[in-house]
């Protein structure tokens, strides 16, 4: 029998170990690749899942968590932005912002109305304060005074349409449900206005607003609304009542004309 020699066997065995180095190497590097692709198709089905799961239906479409937290801002809107409209009208230290203040009344009036109609028809809760945040707006616009107070209402009131409009195209583009799309549709309209007429006070500050964009944090969480289920519906939410110091006009069923 012939027997292989000690450098022989040694060379035989290194060769070996060396080949399963570089086939465990190759699989390593076929799984890390494979890995981002796997991951990133788990991660796309994500959104549609949670779409999915935070959706219910009703005969009106899906309703989802987008289109329900959309209703309660455009409700919380009007809680603030009426008062602050009626200030501006009774302070009226320029045209341009008693116009700009009669717009806030007259629209989210109307608006204020249409979210109450929708919200009962879904069956949803509706907020009766305004939030934190917006109670400290007032506050601000309260105290301030002569041009300070024209430059607060102007670009505080600006800077928060801009946030809420753009809420409202994301809703517009993809809601599944009719009552939310006429909603949308309405507080563009309303939401667009107003945006122009606070710009046509002339006070903006639109370096501010775009420094602000690209800086902003994550806006305060806002609870939205519990979907429809088989209990009674809610109590329906009241109209905007008057604050302490500003009085509201009654709801409107239609818009006043845009001056």
């Amino acid at each position: 029998m012939r027997l292989l020699s000690p450098i022989r066997g040694t060379r035989t065995g290194t060769r070996i170990n060396g080949t399963a180095l570089i086939v465990t190497g190759l699989l390593a590097t076929l799984a890390a690749l494979a890995f981002p692709i796997w991951s990133y198709a788990d991660r796309s089905a994500t959104g549609l899942d949670t779409l999915d799961a935070q959706s219910v239906p009703t005969r009106f479409g899906p309703l989802s968590a987008t289109d329900r937290l959309f209703i309660t801002k455009v409700r919380l809107a009007g809680l603030w932005e009426m008062p602050a409209g009626q200030q501006a009208e009774e302070r009226a230290p320029t045209k341009a912002i008693e116009t700009a203040g009669e717009h806030l009344v007259e629209g989210h009036t109307f608006l204020d109305a249409r979210v109450r109609e929708v919200a009962a028809r879904l069956r949803l809760e509706l907020p009766n304060q305004p939030n934190p945040q917006q109670q400290g707006w007032l506050r601000t616009l309260t105290a301030a005074k002569g041009l300070d107070y024209e430059r607060e209402f102007a670009n505080i009131l600006r800077r928060a349409h801009g946030q809420v409009f753009a809420l409202v195209a994301q809703v517009r583009a993809s809601t599944r449900n009719t009552l939310v799309r006429g909603l949308a549709d309405d507080a563009n309209t309303t939401v667009l206005d107003h945006m122009k007429v606070l710009e046509a006070t002339g006070l903006v500050d639109f370096d501010a607003l775009a420094r602000g964009a690209a800086t902003a944090s994550p806006p305060p969480g806002t609870r939205s609304p519990a979907p429809p289920g088989p209990t009674a519906s809610p109590g329906s939410a009241t109209p905007v009542t008057p604050s302490p110091t500003f009085s509201l006009p009654p709801a409107a069923s239609s818009p006043a004309a845009w001056r």
